[in-house]
């Protein structure tokens, strides 16, 4: 990106609607303005921040459309430059068509992300900000939205940074020990810098560990409802889903293959997947449709079994309950028509930690949102005002930054050189700046950038 251009692009989606937004960011959008709008009064740029009706022309004098203008003064701006924003009628070929013209006024199309980047790059939110902004418009879930507006406000980057400034502070005490050894500085012992270090690791490992959190938000957690024929599997993934997204009938083997659907679980995002009733079929498709459900069952993070429980155990149910005890993932036993008679004993569920009783019919999904949310969520945080990691790439910048802190308490526990200790605490503290972008690759920040629309 050259970011001593002028760009331009439509910042509103693609096709028709009342009005459309092309945005013009750079050194040069005064003199497009000046070339392509005569306002109804004053100029737009001698009135920042005020919207001036005008008509919108091209370079030979032809009105386009009538429309709002809105200029932005560097650094007061979205980008930290001069900024207008075009509004006019949102017809495809007139949208075009003023872009176009703006074009030819002298700016370039915008690359995608381009806005955002250069709003990076004057300053205007780090790299971790940027990122919630992705994030912020391509949330489809509360919980998504959330998390994302928790990122905008800068809640992992607060705590990111002071984290760093802590590690600063104790780096520079622990060279000031190794520059001027004869020196009667009042400089921290080893235990106190191994102490120091020990909390600073501490609290990053904590971040690093909101991650589970922030992933079962932001990326899905893949869930499979499993379970033996006409136990409600189907009828309680149309409740999840909200519609009727799966045929349901008596007849047992109705399901034949996976259905999968994103969907939000109170505030997590479950990929989820409707299967074929587990039972020793013979009829030749049943039997696909039960490899596939078995396939789905052995990728899955998070199971949830439904049983009928309005009569007891079967042969199928006791050898499914006999599959899944062991498993060393997160099983929720779902007793599901729980509006006819409980028929299905206690006993039979013995080493299951996670068994709900609900209704799928009736819709009455809320004891498995709150199961579900303690499994995957962090008791009393909040995905707007607490930092929390978003994605994978923040995550991994914290982990391996409290990996490189936990060697470096374990340096100075070994009796090993003070300097040793310290190459390990500037590890984490280039790390730690990955977060927030103060210290990360440039071919990172441009496929984050790759992700975002043109307009943004």
């Amino acid at each position: 990106m050259n970011i001593t251009d002028t760009i331009a692009a439509i910042s509103t989606p693609r096709g028709k609607g009342g009005i459309a937004v092309i945005r013009v960011s750079g050194a040069g959008v005064a003199d497009i303005l000046r070339n392509i709008f005569i306002p109804m009064g004053k100029s737009p740029v001698e009135r920042p921040r005020h919207a001036t009706l005008g008509k919108i022309c091209r370079s030979d004098g032809e009105v386009l459309d009538e429309g709002l203008v809105t200029f932005f003064a560097a650094p007061h701006s979205f980008t930290g430059e001069d900024v207008a924003e075009i509004a006019c009628h949102g017809g495809l070929l007139l949208t075009e068509t003023v872009l176009a013209t703006v074009l030819a006024a002298g700016a370039r199309p915008a690359e995608a992300g381009e806005f955002t980047a250069r709003a990076m790059l004057h300053g205007k939110m780090d790299l971790a900000g940027a990122e919630a902004l992705g994030a912020l418009l391509e949330a489809d879930t509360a919980g998504r939205l959330a998390l994302a507006r928790g990122g905008m406000e800068g809640r992992l980057s607060e705590a990111t940074r002071r984290c760093y400034q802590q590690l600063s502070g104790i780096l520079a005490d622990a060279y000031a020990k190794i520059d001027f050894p004869d020196e009667d500085l009042n400089t921290m012992s080893r235990e106190e810098l191994m102490a120091a270090l020990a909390g600073c690791a501490v609290q990053v490992r904590a971040l690093a560990d909101t991650w589970q959190s922030g992933r079962a938000v932001a990326e899905g957690i893949d869930t499979v409802i499993c379970g033996p024929v006409n136990a409600g599997k189907s009828t309680l993934y149309n409740a999840l889903v909200g519609r009727e997204a799966a045929i349901v009938t008596d007849i047992a083997g109705t399901t034949r293959d996976v259905l999968t659907e994103t969907v939000a679980l109170g505030r997590l995002t479950l990929r989820l997947s409707d299967t074929a009733g587990l039972r020793d079929a013979t009829d030749a498709v049943e039997q696909i449709g039960i490899s596939r459900a078995e396939a789905a069952l052995d990728g899955a993070e998070l199971i949830f079994a439904v049983l009928d429980g309005s009569r007891a155990p079967d042969a199928d149910t006791e050898a499914l309950l006999s599959r899944l005890l062991p498993l060393e993932r997160r099983v929720v036993v779902v007793l599901n028509k729980q509006d006819a008679s409980c028929a299905f004993p206690e006993k039979a569920l013995e080493g299951f930690s996670h068994v709900v009783r609900l209704s799928a019919a009736k819709g009455e999904i809320a004891p498995l949102i709150s199961m579900a949310e303690g499994m995957f969520l962090s008791e009393g945080l909040d995905l707007r005002h607490d930092a929390v990691v978003a994605n994978a790439r923040q995550y991994a910048a914290l982990d391996r930054a409290a990996v490189s802190l936990h060697r470096a308490v374990e340096a100075l526990r070994a009796e090993i050189p003070l300097d040793a200790a310290c190459i390990e605490a500037e590890l984490a503290m280039s790390a730690l700046g990955e977060v927030d972008g103060r210290a990360v690759d440039e071919d990172i920040v441009a496929d984050i950038f790759s992700h975002f629309c043109v307009g943004k």
